[in-house]
């Protein structure tokens, strides 16, 4: 709100002859708007699909972003979505963050969502991801069992809490598939999140790791990878560092939901999905990777 063309406080009394300037609120939206979202198909029948989910994608719409979302490009794509988490959220069994990538699945009916559904709540489907981490953990697999909730003091952000703070439980595996020296080449920026920067381990060397999550909590791979000093690279939410090296420049977590194995909720055969790692991720692993190996 200005008052007499000066950004004014909504504590100030107006006075006669004052001029008040204010902007309308947005018109609400009331139905999804489909959009031509690009989406990699991976798997399609008329039960569901399975995509790759490229970065810089929300889900499904909230708190005021209404378009843009994965969510108005499938109502683009097709008019047959399962209508059991609601208008804003149809054929939505899972979700990926906004700068995570890769598969997903989207149910086309209800009795297809709430048999898929029913093997998530069983934690029956195995999901696996793969990721590059700052440092090298001591132990190159092990299991990390700490309870998450959210941060005390950053809205957006979740934290190891102990369960009687508000905690939920939550289980990951990892194993350390590959590791890096630091290109040359290459220079890290630091997370904006000064309290994070306890967590940056030492940057000459990285890890490609493999992560089996056995609960599925908020943010529960980055805050777990990050409690033990190696976060991801590119997560500057939990102490990652931006990594630039020439024109390339990753500024987003290296995070890839790279494989789903599942029940197929008609035909009830076993299925395994994978997703391909998208170009940026590979361009890291690149640049790491010993020329002569």
């Amino acid at each position: 709100m200005k008052v007499n063309a000066k950004a004014t406080k909504a504590s100030y009394k107006l006075k006669l002859g004052d001029v008040v300037e204010m902007l309308h609120p947005p018109e609400p939206v009331n139905e999804l708007v489909p959009e031509p979202i690009p989406l990699e198909i991976i798997y399609e029948d008329e039960h569901f699909l399975a995509l790759n989910k490229q970065a810089d994608l929300i889900v499904h719409p909230a708190r005021g972003r209404w378009t843009g979302t994965l969510v108005n490009g499938l109502v683009h794509y097709g008019k047959k979505w399962s209508t059991i988490n609601g208008n804003w959220r149809p054929g939505i069994l899972h979700r990926l963050d906004r700068n995570t990538t890769g598969v997903m699945l989207v149910a086309k009916s209800d009795e297809a969502h709430w048999r898929i559904a029913r093997q998530f709540e069983n934690r029956t489907i195995q999901k696996t991801y793969v990721a590059v981490i700052h440092g090298v953990p001591e132990l190159l697999a092990d299991v990390i069992d700490l309870p998450i909730g959210k941060d005390k003091y950053i809205r957006e952000k979740q934290a190891i809490r102990k369960e009687e703070n508000g905690g939920r439980s939550a289980i990951t595996k990892y194993q350390v598939e590959e590791m890096f020296e630091r290109s040359p080449l290459a220079t890290l920026h630091p997370s904006p999140f000064a309290s994070d920067r306890k967590f940056l381990a030492p940057p000459e060397k990285f890890s490609f790791v493999r992560l089996t999550p056995k609960t599925g909590r908020t943010h529960q791979l980055r805050v777990h990878l990050a409690s033990q000093g190696h976060p991801i690279v590119g997560d500057t939410m939990y102490g990652g560092r931006i990594f630039v090296a020439g024109d390339f420049r990753l500024e987003r977590q290296a995070l890839h939901a790279a494989e789903i194995t599942f029940v197929h909720p008609v035909t009830l055969n076993m299925m395994t999905l994978t997703a391909p790692l998208p170009p940026d991720i590979l361009r890291l692993i690149e640049i790491l990777r010993p020329k002569n190996s």
